[in-house]
This record gives C-alpha cells, sequence and structure tokens, in this order.
C-alpha cells in the first residue's frame, strides 16, 4: 500500500469505502423483501408479495430513523424495479411510499401494474 501511496502520477490510489450500503432480497416464492444496510447494520426493508407469476405487490417500505434522509428508501425502489425489469414482472405499489416513488419517476413506469 505504501507503493500505491507513492505514485507520482497519482495514476493509482486507494478509495476507502466508508459508507458500505449494501441490498440484498430474500424470496421464498411467496413472500420477499429487499433489506437494506448499512456497514452492516440494518437499515430498512421492502416486502412484497407474489401475485402469480409476473407481478409483485409492494406492501411496505420501511427505513430505520437512524438511516432517514440517505434515500435509501428510494434505493430500496430501484432495486426492486431491476428485479422487475430481470424477471419480466409488473409491480403493483400499494405501500404509500413506494406508490409515491413511482408517481413521481416516469423512468420506472415500464415496470408499474
Amino acid at each position: 500500500m505504501a507503493q500505491v501511496a507513492k505514485c507520482p502520477s497519482g495514476a493509482l490510489s486507494i478509495k476507502k469505502e466508508t459508507d458500505a450500503v449494501h441490498i440484498h432480497q430474500e424470496d421464498n416464492g411467496k413472500k420477499g423483501r429487499f433489506v437494506i444496510s448499512e456497514n452492516g447494520i440494518f437499515a430498512g426493508e421492502m416486502t412484497y408479495t407474489w401475485a402469480g407469476d409476473g407481478k409483485i405487490i409492494i406492501d411496505h417500505t420501511g427505513v430505520e430513523d437512524d438511516f432517514g434522509g440517505k434515500g435509501f428508501g428510494k434505493k430500496l425502489v430501484l432495486q426492486a424495479v431491476e428485479f422487475a425489469r430481470e424477471k419480466g414482472i409488473k409491480i403493483l405499489p400499494l405501500c404509500p411510499f413506494a406508490k409515491a416513488a413511482f408517481d413521481r419517476d416516469a423512468s420506472i413506469q415500464d415496470v408499474r401494474f
């Protein structure tokens, strides 16, 4: 690491990631959720229910108070949108937060049911 730090051109550098945000998905075929964490600490989740083979219903999105204002709710919505696009399915956003996110963002209407 000392060699990289001394690189005269500055072409090599070490980026220290201080706020590692991670989203993972859990799904049992009937229900599922996207869980977001920061530095290994649970920050929030979005839950959904499968409605047949081609649709999920987002029924809850929640972010812990300590993580509010960081855009984590929006990140969860966008992760669900990415999942829907990959699977060729639609999303029915019943959760007020997810519904508002869909109402505000024209770029994600392709997966809205």
